[in-house]
């Protein structure tokens, strides 16, 4: 009996220890929410934002996206086919302007000598101008498509300047020579380690 009373004196006084009285019940009406310790810092208007900038100065976009290196690339790529533009109107101009004096009979343009003889043909002229013409329309469409360009790429980096990429990620080509057939056998490697 002795051992009996022991016991329970012990489980008594364990149990007696574990509760606190002080301590309130738990209460499981609350809601617990875990806290994600990872960030998440996504702008979904962040690629129209930049696709606004590029399309109204071109450049703009990229420098919004921190791609400062881009901004004179894109500016070069839709100014170099202005300029071109401007020298291939000037050059039609001129060759529109001699050739309307050849055809009402003059010989006093700049395609002409000073003795009226032509240094170019009213044919030669002709060409030019179409030459000129078809260069300037080339130089319309290459600013366009370039600028359109410059746009798409600044959505493009606005999309993807938001998401990491990991360093243990990785991409390498592979040569493994193969013993059983007499040669080499090419392939890549796409790994990620943990």
């Amino acid at each position: 009996m002795s051992n009996r009373f022991f016991y329970i004196l012990l489980f008594s006084g364990i149990v007696g220890i574990s509760q606190n009285p002080t301590d309130p019940s738990p209460n499981f009406d609350t809601l617990l929410v875990a806290q994600d310790t990872i960030g998440n810092n996504y702008d979904a208007n962040r690629p129209s934002k930049a696709a606004f900038y590029s399309a109204v100065i071109p450049g703009l976009g990229q420098a919004y996206n921190n791609q400062y290196w881009k901004v004179p690339l894109a500016l070069a790529a839709v100014g170099l086919p202005i300029y071109a533009y401007t020298i291939n109107d000037k050059e039609y101009n001129r060759l529109r302007d001699a050739f309307r004096i050849r055809l009402a009979g003059g010989t006093n343009d700049e395609f002409s000598n000073e003795d009226g003889t032509p240094i170019i043909s009213n044919e030669g002229l002709e060409r030019a101008q179409r030459t000129s013409q078809r260069n300037k329309e080339l130089s319309i469409l290459i600013t366009a498509a370039l600028y359109v360009i410059q746009i798409i790429d600044a959505n493009v980096d606005g999309h993807l300047s938001q998401f990491s990429v990991d360093r243990n990620l990785s991409f390498l080509p592979y040569m493994d020579y193969n013993t059983l057939a007499i040669g080499n056998s090419y392939g890549f490697n796409l790994s990620y380690t943990f």
